[in-house]
């Protein structure tokens, strides 16, 4: 039989009487979902296809895998599975005189799948039906449900199970962001009183104590009150949970999580996060206008008083009539809740070729060999989420609405813009207890999450990070001896302090905070903000200036001294990345941000900061580890507090910082920066350090402090560092070996031996070579050194991601990118032209060199 029978729907329909026996040879193939089964009746495990796509979902009874119509039958190939559930939203026109014309409610019974209702149709005019029917292959016969009678029982469960199974991302981890969220009972008939309390944009206090963190709005009175640490990871006092119990007031926002999107909502009633379906309506109660950003893109504005050109205005481009983009590389994003961070990240990553070629490029290799369960392979996640983003399969005009009746009589289906990347998420963030949660993250810390997942999942000979990795020249001096040490480290962000000390502006700076906190005691709507406006050139100068090395170890002197250290480039990669150092922690330990303006160039030259290495007349510091003492009480060991504080600014939980500290032996926060990459994925990650006892410090402890095994095989936490650099295992082991398992003398033993010995990996020479086009790799596969790409340091910026709010655990990411000649805002769904870029307010920058 033709593949088209599978689609025209009815051509292989079977008797009745016949149903019974046709099923008998795949009874046992058949089965019913239990507990802990995930069922993806809502997603193609390769594509964005769902029941609304035009050719349905076709859902495996057997794994319970979802597939659209393109990749169904080389499932059915690879497996030999041969019975499916067909399910199809269909969008019907109304029968003239319906009631009202309202949305049919779920709970009707042609609307049984669990769905989003899509809002491209004029509910007063269409409806929504669903269908389910059994396919089975290769004979493509179609057996429509329901057919109780007919059917064997075992195939009834089956079906009825499976259509009534639960989201595959429910978990029951409570903190988890897969725990989809559910409307809160109070919602709907929430009670506010008319007390005339309107909120300000800023400038809240807990109006009990005088907290000005972690504070959420009581939506029945308007009260500004503090929570307790689990709301979010936060500090606070426990007044908006004291003022429940003193008024039975159940709902409460939290201020400074307000976007477009929505908000956070928690019930002290239900005891847990809730969704608010009325939440616009509750905050403009209180004189937020959150529907209002449909328009001006403005979230938090006072009613009463003149809007404010604030952060929020600015990155998102407030007030601007901006022309919604659509096609292939326009796709946006749906924001799973706080998972904006993620679209930002991903949508730059994607716009760069090298990423494009290794995944989008290679999609048919990467989907044909992928695992039996492709929703737990990297690179088929990743594959599929590139074709999502650049195929413009998902970015379709909308239909003109006096054409919708026309369209649906010829049974044209309307057009789903934009992607859900739930599954994605869902893998790139398993085990992970800080991007498995559905708190903020920072776009920072997921970018360096995600290049270690495309280096630890190679597709090709070649690496797309390659265009990310650089190496970083560090010279080390003595101030007492005058000698220095010279070593290199690899890196993927260039790290640019934020020179506050020279900003352009001071006296406005200074005018502006009086009549700030002149305004916060009267409770007056804030002034107009001014901002620190900082040069570029002076934030490089921070960079390139030397900083002291705190508990620094001369072995000229053999003793600890006064030490110096400046970075450099040792090579310079294909796209260079710039973070902006904005967050910092304050007094109690709350991160915050710098809300700064620096004009960031579209070209730059970074040319100067080439390494120069040892110079004549210099003289290097004596090659001799510092001597390891293990304290009679290892508890008592000095954790290197300054590399744990400029860990946890990067975003990081503090106690895995500490962890990567200890563990490393207190030697600098760049070697800690690469245990952590070695070791985020682990369940523990950011548990809290728990030093072992006196007695385990032979074994475990001693080990982790670089000390000699009993066979000198080298520990697995120091071979894991290395490898985390970009350097091949076997050499790691090799320089660990040579330098006794001290950590800091093997990095500078592999980068002092350019030839040494090791043995070739056979595997490598099978690996497809069609992406190795780039004559600038330095550092071959199987080579001794890192991968990297080096060339001039003549940069043109293309993009760059946007922080809005006060802290990493707070706020909204957007995504600005230059294509075709002009610049795009990506807002999570909102894909427009750009017309104002904020290209000062940006948070993460992406350049791309420039050919000499």
């Amino acid at each position: 039989m033709q593949r088209a029978a599978l689609f025209r729907g009815g051509d292989a329909q079977m008797a009745a009487g016949d149903l019974g026996e046709l099923l008998v040879p795949y009874m046992p193939t058949i089965r019913v979902p239990k507990s802990g089964d995930r069922v993806y009746k809502t997603e193609c495990a390769f594509s964005y296809d769902s029941p609304d796509s035009e050719g349905g979902l076709y859902v495996c009874m057997n794994t319970f895998l979802g597939f659209g119509r393109e990749h169904i039958e080389r499932h059915y190939r690879k497996t030999g599975q041969c019975v499916y559930l067909h399910l199809k939203r269909h969008v019907i026109e109304k029968v003239p005189g319906a009631s009202g014309g309202a949305l049919p409610k779920r709970r009707n019974a042609k609307l049984f799948l669990d769905l989003e209702i899509s809002s491209d149709l004029n509910s007063d005019d269409f409806e929504y039906e669903d269908e389910a029917k059994l396919v089975i292959f290769p004979d493509h016969y179609e057996i429509s449900l329901p057919n109780i009678e007919e059917l064997p029982a075992l195939v009834t469960i089956a079906c009825d199970a499976l259509l009534s199974a639960k989201s595959p991302y429910r978990k029951q981890e409570p903190d988890s962001w897969e725990e989809e969220l559910q409307a809160s009972k109070h919602a709907k008939t929430l009670v506010q009183l008319d007390n005339g309390v309107r909120i300000p944009p800023s400038g809240w206090k807990c109006s009990k104590c005088d907290l000005r963190e972690n504070l959420w709005l009581n939506l029945t009175d308007g009260s500004v009150l503090c929570g307790k640490w689990f709301f979010d990871g936060s500090g606070g006092n426990g007044h908006a949970m004291e003022h429940y119990k003193e008024t039975g007031y159940p709902l409460a926002v939290k201020l400074g999580t307000i976007t477009p999107d929505g908000a956070d909502v928690y019930s002290f009633d239900e005891e847990e996060p809730v969704l608010d379906p009325h939440i616009a309506k509750h905050l403009a109660h209180f004189g937020i206008d959150m529907l209002q950003m449909q328009v001006t893109e403005n979230g938090l504005r006072d009613n009463d008083i003149k809007p404010r050109v604030s952060e929020w205005e600015v990155i998102q481009e407030a007030g601007v009539k901006l022309k919604p983009m659509y096609g292939p590389g326009y796709t946006g994003m749906k924001n799973l809740g706080n998972s904006c961070y993620l679209n930002a990240v991903m949508q730059a990553i994607f716009s760069i070729p090298e990423f494009q070629r290794a995944y989008v490029g290679n999609l048919p290799r990467i989907f044909d060999y992928s695992p039996l369960d492709p929703t737990q392979d990297f690179n088929t996640q990743m594959a599929k989420l590139g074709h999502g983003l650049l195929s413009g399969q998902y970015s379709k005009p909308p239909m003109k609405s006096e054409l919708i009746e026309q369209v649906m009589k010829e049974e044209h289906k309307p057009q789903h813009n934009g992607i859900s990347p739930r599954m994605f998420k869902a893998f790139i963030s398993k085990g992970h207890p800080e991007f498995s949660s559905n708190r903020q993250q920072d776009a920072q810390e997921f970018f360096l999450h995600l290049i270690n997942l495309v280096e630890r999942n190679p597709v090709g000979s070649e690496n797309p990070s390659d265009v990310f990795r650089f190496l970083v020249e560090e010279r080390t001096q003595c101030c007492q001896s005058r000698k220095v040490r010279y070593t290199e480290r690899v890196d993927y962000i260039m790290q640019l302090p934020v020179a506050m000390e020279a900003a352009t502006n001071k006296d406005e700076l200074i005018a502006y905070e009086l009549k700030r906190r002149e305004a916060e005691a009267a409770r007056r709507p804030l002034p107009e903000l001014v901002r620190a406006k900082i040069p570029f050139s002076a934030c490089l100068q921070a960079f390139s200036e030397p900083s002291n090395v705190e508990d620094f170890w001369s072995s000229a002197l053999q003793a600890k001294s006064a030490g110096v250290k400046t970075s450099r480039f040792a090579s310079f990669p294909e796209y260079l990345v710039v973070q902006i150092k904005k967050f910092t922690f304050g007094l109690d330990w709350i991160p915050k941000k710098l809300d700064v303006s620096i004009d960031m160039p579209d070209f730059l030259d970074i040319s100067h900061l080439r390494a120069r290495g040892l110079q004549p007349g210099e003289e290097e510091l004596p090659d001799i580890a510092p001597p390891i003492v293990i304290p009679d009480d290892p508890r008592a060991l000095d954790i290197d507090e300054s590399s744990v504080m400029q860990l946890a600014e990067m975003g990081f939980p503090l106690e895995a910082c500490r962890k990567a500290v200890y563990y490393t032996g207190n030697l600098g926060a760049e070697v800690a920066f690469n245990w952590i990459i070695a070791h985020m994925e682990e369940p523990d990650f950011a548990e809290p350090l728990v030093i072992p006892a006196f007695g385990e410090v032979a074994s475990s402890g001693a080990a982790a402090l670089g000390a000699v095994g009993l066979d000198n095989q080298p520990p697995e936490e120091m071979v894991a560092i290395i490898i985390s650099m970009g350097f091949q295992r076997n050499l790691a082991i090799q320089a660990l070996k040579a330098t006794n398992n001290n950590l800091e003398r093997a990095l500078e033993w592999i980068f002092s031996h350019p030839d040494p010995e090791e043995e070739s990996d056979p595997a490598l020479d099978t690996m497809d070579m069609e992406n190795n086009a780039n004559a600038n790799i330095l550092a071959e596969t199987g080579s001794e050194g890192p991968r990297i790409k080096d060339g001039p340091g003549r940069y043109e910026l293309f993009g760059f991601i946007s922080h809005m709010g006060t802290s990493t655990m707070s706020g909204h990411y957007v995504c600005h990118l230059r294509k075709e000649g002009r610049w795009v805002i990506y807002n999570d769904l909102r894909v427009c032209a750009s017309e104002r870029p904020p290209k000062d307010l940006g948070y993460i920058y992406f350049y791309h060199r420039i050919p000499s």
